[in-house]
């Protein structure tokens, strides 16, 4: 189902409320996944009314594109300046530490994606929106190995920073589905810095002490 934004003007203590709201919604909804959810239930944590929820937001879906836009326009902004840090030659290994520190703290995001992830599958405009929000992120990360002079030779596709983008967002994909399982991150971090550097540089080459496994560790 297709949401379109509210038109008017917001007044200050207005967007206040749509702030508490969401960020209320994203309690819930990581705790108890979307669809078993009631306003209600939203409302109490935000510490508002059902006239304050109606006065901002028409549905549950409506709230729920919202959030998920707000999040993940965020953590594409901090991927894109995890990566634009450092000037213009890009040091893999520092800009693959501060990118999985940003992708991979926050479990609760994790499950409200996945959600929103189920979601999508089974409604081609809300595909449209994730497949949107994908292409932007992959964006960032292209973006900025483009700009990279000599620092990220890109051994798993050679000269392809849009294909190495790809691959960058995949291996993050397959890594945090172990984490929403078994909850380390701290594993997961280990295990995406290794797929990541591998991907980067030519360290991922044979011969080059990459195994496919962090010590104690296994792939996801």
């Amino acid at each position: 189902m297709a949401v379109k934004p509210r038109e008017g003007r917001v007044t200050r203590r207005r967007a206040r409320t749509r702030a508490d709201l969401l960020e209320a919604a994203f309690t819930v909804f990581a705790a108890k996944g979307f669809g078993r959810v009631s306003i209600e239930e939203v409302c109490e944590a935000a510490g508002y009314s059902r006239g304050a929820f109606y006065s901002n937001f028409d549905s549950l879906d409506e709230l729920f594109f919202a959030l998920y836009r707000e999040r993940a326009g965020l953590i594409a902004d901090q991927v894109s300046g995890a990566l634009a840090l450092g000037g213009p030659d890009l040091d893999v290994r520092a800009a693959v530490d501060r990118v999985t520190e940003v992708l991979l703290l926050d479990r609760d995001w994790l499950l409200v994606k996945t959600d929103f992830l189920v979601h999508a599958a089974r409604d081609p405009e809300v595909a449209r929106t994730l497949l949107e929000h994908r292409a932007r992120l992959r964006a960032a990360v292209a973006d900025r190995l483009a700009r990279a002079h000599g620092q990220a030779p890109l051994p798993a596709v050679p000269g392809d920073a849009d294909a190495a983008a790809h691959a960058v967002v995949a291996a993050y994909d397959g890594v945090t589905v172990q984490l929403l399982l078994d909850r380390d991150v701290e594993r997961a971090r280990g295990w995406l810095k290794q797929l990541l550097t591998a991907l980067l540089t030519d360290k991922g080459r044979p011969g080059d002490g990459f195994d496919g496994n962090t010590p104690g560790n296994t792939p996801c």
